[in-house]
């Protein structure tokens, strides 16, 4: 693409990784700038996120990952799902977007997003951000979100329900009791006792500090509980769940225990667990997160963290510390509203 579209002759700044791995497989490089096709925008990133998506495909961690990735390599070397910032430039036949446009989205089947550029498809999951939406709440709005409503909408939760989130300060649980809170449902959110204020503050009914309480050993009962971190199990959360309840999460647990136990406990009555796998994200999708920034029921919480392209690697190494609270904003591009 000329120099004159996007200020740059020879490339941009990308974070590249050729190989699976640890985090310092990754380096920044530059790349060229990717020229949007037909139907397509060209988005300046401004922030991205890193999250559990972009650690699993970039150490193809679980193995099988690879049979859609790559054997021996990655076929894309450019991760991040996350993304907002402006419209650069548009392709023929764009009609949603203008050049200018203020637009975030999730990039799953191309990645991309930590590169200062990337291009998507006009009809894909992009939208514009919400008047009074900041850039960094719009960038982490998507990943963990959508796992937190696939949770919630394949295990059947309704108004009115108990529901305890256990993992609640990470980016699923943290979504999770929010849309929660939106659906009318009673949360009980379990956390690390810096983030007993950061519950209350988003909604939980009740809050209850896990180094100091153990809730598998109280005398209340749940109709779900959310393992959002894989750090629970079924049999210690059986216990406290009633008759009817769901054990619910996004991890294979122990030794891909939670396989086999959604299998068998699928066939007969009573507890269940269940793995629910999020919807294809679309259109429809984006413009369902658009709505929920725009009402402000739907605030992405953010880690006090924040890191720059070229500190991607830290940024990797402290996701997968499992010291972080929400999402890890990293800024390719930032505005200076958003530094």
């Amino acid at each position: 693409m000329p120099g004159g579209v996007c200020g740059y002759d020879d490339g941009v700044r990308a974070a590249v990784s050729a190989e699976y791995g640890t985090p310092d497989v990754v380096r920044v490089e530059e790349v060229p700038v990717p020229s949007p096709r037909a139907g397509q925008v060209l988005v300046k990133v401004h922030l991205s996120t890193v999250n559990r998506t972009d650690c699993g495909y970039r150490a193809a961690h679980p193995f099988f990952i690879r049979a859609f990735t790559g054997w021996r390599r990655p076929k894309v070397t450019i991760l991040g799902t996350e993304f907002a910032g402006v419209v650069a430039a548009v392709g023929s036949g764009v009609s949603r977007f203008d050049v200018g446009d203020r637009v975030f989205g999730y990039n799953e089947s191309g990645f991309g997003a930590h590169a200062e550029y990337l291009t998507v498809d006009q009809e894909g999951p992009v939208a514009v951000i919400p008047e009074g939406v900041r850039d960094e709440h719009a960038a982490a709005s998507t990943e963990a979100s959508h796992y937190a409503l696939a949770i919630i909408r394949k295990g059947g939760i309704e108004p009115g329900q108990d529901v305890l989130v256990y993992g609640a300060s990470g980016g699923i649980g943290s979504a999770a009791v929010q849309l929660l809170k939106a659906l009318d449902v009673n949360v009980t959110a379990v956390c690390g006792p810096e983030a007993v204020s950061l519950m209350r503050q988003i909604g939980a009914d009740q809050v209850i500090d896990r180094t100091a309480e153990d809730f598998t050993q109280g005398s209340d009962r749940y109709d779900c509980i959310i393992d959002a971190v894989g750090k629970s199990s079924f049999s210690t959360c059986r216990s406290v769940l009633r008759r009817d309840g769901s054990y619910l999460t996004t991890d294979l647990g122990h030794g891909w225990q939670n396989v086999p136990l959604q299998l068998i406990t699928k066939l007969g009555r009573g507890r269940r667990v269940m793995m629910p796998t999020p919807p294809r994200f679309d259109k429809a999708l984006i413009e369902e997160f658009q709505e929920l920034l725009r009402s402000g029921e739907f605030r992405p919480v953010l880690d006090d963290r924040r890191f720059d392209l070229e500190q991607i690697v830290a940024a990797y190494e402290y996701v997968e510390s499992e010291q972080k609270t929400g999402n890890v904003l990293l800024r390719v591009a930032p505005t200076d509203h958003d530094q």
